[in-house]
């Protein structure tokens, strides 16, 4: 049994060592931790090129408006939608009368009453002569004059048809529908006014909203498709500090309009704004070189702001522009002047 103590005394010096180490490493792992949270408090300050960005006023627009007309005259029997009304393709917005087109449906239907008793009466002469005609009492002509005559009757009762669904069709074209999906921006008519064909009835706004921006001429250059725009919250009065929706350029307009560049920009939720709201978007103009430390690193006092350095203390600085929110929702401010590439920030 020598061996075997030997093996056992053997195994518990290993445990032990292995205790001991899983023991040291412990203060390791710890200081490991700790320098990380020590990393995400510190910031190395590098010099490096951002947007150069503007403030302006852009306009919502809506990309097409339609207006509805009336395509028969009369009067407008029934308008069915008020301004602001959401509206599908083919809604019926109102309804044009016309009573003449009534009283030439009625004419026409008594017309072809008639002929189609004049119809009945040229088939029984018809018949009567055919039958004369087999006995040999009546001569070949007069069943060839029976049939042309029942003929031609058969083709006047078809002329009137015809004209009386052009009458209804112009009964159907007093429907006004929408041309489009959208809202309703402006009703032109009324209830019971007279309106000629071709007048409008309601002017629509298409679902599809873009904010049209005006920039000075000497921003054209900058301007380009696809390029990204941050949109603020909705209302004029929006805090600042909020964090901006991204968009996009999709159009920019070759003709300058009084010495402006002007450029349609998409974003989502404006699809519940006023057509001719005011939002403010920011966009790019060019780039520029600059530093920038997160707003959280900051120290106001007494009017002055500070930066406190690794090692070396707080020190004032001048702050420039508060950039926009971005994606990680860290807002960031640039420093002008106090600060060199290379100084390390840290978060007091």
């Amino acid at each position: 049994m020598p061996h075997a103590s030997v093996r056992t005394e053997r195994s518990a010096r290993s445990l032990a060592a292995l205790t001991r180490a899983a023991l040291l490493a412990l203060p390791l792992v710890a200081a490991t931790h700790a320098a990380r949270a020590d990393d995400a408090d510190k910031v190395t300050v590098a010099i490096g090129a951002i947007d150069d960005t503007k403030e302006v006023l852009a306009t919502v627009e809506s990309v097409r408006t339609p207006t509805a007309r009336a395509r028969i005259g009369g009067t407008v029997d029934v308008l069915k939608v008020a301004e602001g009304d959401r509206v599908k393709k083919g809604d019926v917005l109102a309804i044009v009368v016309d009573p003449k087109l009534k009283l030439q449906l009625a004419a026409f239907d008594a017309r072809i009453a008639a002929l189609e008793a004049k119809l009945a009466q040229a088939q029984t002469d018809l018949d009567r002569v055919r039958q004369l005609r087999t006995t040999g009492a009546a001569p070949q002509a007069k069943l060839d004059d029976a049939e042309t005559q029942l003929t031609v009757v058969k083709a006047e009762i078809a002329a009137a048809k015809a004209d009386k669904a052009s009458i209804e069709q112009q009964v159907t074209e007093g429907r006004v529908e929408a041309p489009d999906d959208g809202r309703i921006l402006k009703v032109a008519a009324i209830a019971g006014q007279v309106i000629m064909p071709g007048e409008p009835v309601a002017t629509l706004a298409t679902a599809n909203y873009v904010l049209k921006l005006r920039l000075p001429e000497r921003h054209a250059r900058f301007m380009h498709e696809g390029d990204r725009v941050l949109v603020a919250e909705r209302g004029l009065d929006a805090a600042r500090t909020a964090k901006l929706a991204e968009g996009k350029i999709v159009r920019v307009y070759p003709e300058l309009d009084q010495g402006r560049v002007v450029a349609d920009a998409e974003a989502p939720g404006t699809g519940d704004y006023f057509v001719g709201e005011r939002v403010r978007v920011m966009v790019s103009t060019g780039k520029r070189d600059t530093m920038i430390v997160p707003e959280g690193f900051l120290v106001k006092r007494e009017g002055l702001t500070f930066l406190r350095l690794d090692g070396r203390g707080e020190i004032p600085v001048q702050t420039g522009a508060r950039l926009p929110v971005g994606a990680d929702g860290i807002a960031r401010i640039e420093i002008l002047s106090g600060l060199q590439a290379g100084d390390v920030v840290v978060r007091p």
